[in-house]
């Protein structure tokens, strides 16, 4: 039996205390004592209600760096922090090493004095609101009166909003700097890491509109492929897609065991930022900003990972205990000082070997083309139809439902977003090679399912058109991309990818030249396929010529610099059989 199927075509009151913020004298280091230092302990985290309006103090105005904190809820130093004088000196590769070992993990007024200074080292845009914007903002929005009350900002609504180890006095200020940020940068329409961020940097800045003035230019980062801040549910749910991709291929396990216990493997995924803020106790999540202010984003999926890795170890060999895998992952990330330290969760997250940050953003981006196809827009909050694929409806002789759901989660997640659709059967269209290609060609990518007469299964995942092996005339070319893998499902489930995404120091990646960065595509109306099957529209029909020049994906053979020919071989299709993978490892 074989079958085939598709994805989308191409186409409270605590005493305050402040922290110096003196420079050391020349030749010392700074030595991080008493409540100058962090630890590792984990805190409890305090989330503001959500509702329709915030009481604002009006009153109140920071004094120094530290004044928003409660001191009792912050954790005891586990060891000084000693930060060279010059330390914002060094190269960029040394200040990241450093970021990432602690060196000021155990100072509040080394963090105090460096946060502000390697914000100020974003590229952002011209045109960004600053400290004096922002007093001038909140003096025309809160006005005199001791008490007066705003509307909660729009992009807030389902967001956290942790307070993490502010006082009720920097509970305000937060409160005053997120109303802000709404009033100037009216185009944010959700963005559930922006108030943990605010909330983290407000710990160590001397007063409101450094906060503001340091979040505003994160928000404004220009950098190429280096964002800071998804600002949109397309670009946050693209980021969902993005991570659910990078835990498909670097945390396999992990990734099994879930889509065997979930229905819907992307929305658990899509709690991956969750698991960081406002998961993550206080010391652990200012560990991943100290990284984050220098890394950019690529540093939360590293340690997103990391975390989902140690969440696989700490379940062996007994598996999940219930079916709620996401209260099983939150319950672990609050409780994370019990199973790995801080300073070991960032060696193992930054062990793992991912692509270029430039590789992740094309991911990305192709990503969030495949949103937009499905119709979410860059002005929605919300999506207004469920992303997933229901296969409870699924039915097939060669693999069960919940094998299919298994396979479907492999596929990379902007597939995965459509419905399959049978092409071929040999029980329906007999045992034709040439009826094979007929019925296939016009569709990428597709998914091959092979039953043998002993009852195995196995298969592949092809990512271009059956239709491309006529341009090698009669002789039987090789084609695809790198993101092409087989796999087994019976008699176990495992699947076997190209050797690059586990060794991709075999290939140097390269940026194509003369080749226009990817945009968002504009929403358009589906085809109608020859044979009608594309006009329902819960299918996706035969592409259409515009589409066949769309970018593929990063791991398509054409951005990587190869060792050779032969590594780029990955399906061929002649008129005596079909071949896919490649001998010799």
């Amino acid at each position: 039996m074989l079958q085939v199927g598709l994805g989308p075509p191409r186409s409270p009151g605590a005493a305050a205390a402040a922290f110096p913020a003196a420079e050391p004298a020349p030749g010392e280091e700074d030595s991080g004592t008493g409540p100058e230092a962090l630890g590792p302990s984990p805190v409890t985290i305090v989330v503001t209600s959500e509702a329709d309006t915030w009481d604002i103090d009006t009153s109140s105005s920071g004094l120094g760096c530290g004044h928003f904190v409660d001191w009792d809820k912050m954790p005891e130093p586990r060891q000084p922090a000693r930060i060279p004088r010059d330390v914002l000196g060094r190269p960029p590769k040394e200040l990241k090493r450093l970021a990432r070992e602690g060196c000021w993990a155990g100072s509040h007024a080394g963090r105090a004095r460096l946060y502000p200074r390697l914000i100020q080292r974003v590229s952002c845009r011209l045109v960004t609101p600053d400290a004096l914007v922002y007093r001038d903002v909140a003096g025309r929005l809160f006005g005199k009166p001791s008490v007066s009350s705003h509307p909660l900002p729009e992009f807030l609504e389902g967001c956290p909003v942790p307070t993490y180890c502010l006082s009720p006095h920097g509970v305000t200020a937060l409160k005053k700097i997120l109303i802000c940020v709404g009033a100037l940068f009216p185009d944010i329409t959700h963005s559930p890491l922006l108030p943990p961020l605010a909330a983290l940097l407000l710990h160590y800045s001397r007063d409101e509109a450094q906060c503001f003035e340091s979040l505003s230019r994160l928000i404004a980062s220009n950098a190429p492929h280096a964002a800071y801040i998804d600002q949109s549910f397309l670009a946050h749910q693209a980021s969902c897609m993005t991570f659910g991709d990078l835990a498909n291929k670097h945390c396999p396990a992990a990734h099994r065991l879930i889509a065997g216990a979930a229905d819907n493997v992307l929305e658990v995924y899509s709690e991956w930022l969750w698991w960081l803020f406002p998961g993550l106790p206080f010391a652990y999540a200012v560990r991943v900003l100290d990284v984050f202010l220098l890394e950019g984003q690529k540093v939360l999926y590293r340690i997103a990972l990391a975390l989902l890795r140690h969440f696989r170890l700490s379940l062996a060999p007994a598996g999940l205990r219930g079916s709620d895998v996401k209260a099983e992952l939150r319950a672990f990330v609050g409780n994370i000082a019990q199973h790995v330290s801080v300073d070991k969760l960032l060696e193992r997250a930054f062990g793992i070997r991912l692509f270029s940050r430039k590789e992740i953003w094309l991911l990305h981006m192709a990503n969030r083309k495949a949103l937009v196809e499905r119709g979410i827009t860059v002005v929605q909050r919300r999506p207004s139809f469920h992303l997933a694929v229901d296969m409870q409806n699924f039915s097939s002789s060669t693999v069960t439902a919940q094998e299919m759901r298994l396979v479907w989660s492999w596929i990379p997640e902007r597939f995965s977003l459509f419905p399959p659709l049978l092409l071929f059967s040999t029980s329906r269209d007999g045992c034709s090679l040439q009826r094979f290609y007929t019925c296939c060609e016009g569709y990428e990518p597709t998914v091959l399912l092979i039953k043998t007469t002993q009852g195995e299964v196995c298969g592949a995942f092809l990512s271009s058109d059956w239709s491309e092996r006529k341009k090698s005339g009669a002789t039987s070319g090789f084609f695809g991309t790198g993101e092409c893998f087989v796999f087994t499902v019976r008699p176990e489930a495992e699947r076997y990818e190209w050797v690059l995404i586990k060794k991709p120091e075999l290939a140097k990646a390269v940026p194509r030249p003369r080749q226009r960065s990817p945009s968002p595509a504009p929403e358009s109306p589906l085809g109608s396929s020859r044979d009608g099957r594309g006009s329902s529209p819960k299918h996706l029909a035969v592409p259409s010529a515009h589409r066949r020049g769309r970018l593929s994906p990063f791991l398509a053979v054409r951005h990587f610099l190869l060792p050779s020919k032969s590594a780029s071989m990955f399906m061929s299709g002649s008129r005596d059989g079909i071949v896919i993978g490649n001998g010799a490892g």
